[in-house]
């Protein structure tokens, strides 16, 4: 039993790591290309969640456990600490980045009526 799981694991190898490249490259798409102030906050909030997802890939160790020591011991391996850290850091960043751009949208519509960006720079004046 525990020999299939071991190769079904080996056998995905670099797909997080793909998953990964294509969330970013889906979020810095949308980013650049659409008008609409709300998708490019999703976006943004896509691109934060594949640099979670990275930074846990990378504190991934196998057959790790988790980082205390009174434990399991200094001697058993473990997952890194640092990229957990990071990961929740930046799980906070996001949610006040996304928080702050929701409501400079909601400002922005009540003063130009629109979301489109194209619009609000013509209504610039």
């Amino acid at each position: 039993m525990t020999d299939s799981i071991v190769k079904t694991l080996d056998s995905v190898g670099n797909a997080p790591y793909f998953v990964v490249a294509l969330l970013v490259l889906m979020a810095l798409t949308a980013i650049l290309t659409q008008k609409n102030l709300i998708k490019i906050c999703i976006a943004v909030a896509i691109l934060g969640s594949s640099v979670n997802l990275f930074l846990v890939l990378l504190g991934y160790r196998d057959g790790g456990s988790i980082p205390i020591y009174y434990l399991k011991g200094a001697e058993k391996g473990m997952v890194l600490p640092t990229p957990q850290c990071l990961t929740l850091t930046a799980i906070v960043i996001a949610l006040a980045t996304t928080a702050l751009m929701l409501s400079l949208i909601i400002l922005i519509h009540k003063h130009y009526g629109t979301l489109n960006i194209d619009e609000i720079r013509r209504l610039r004046g």
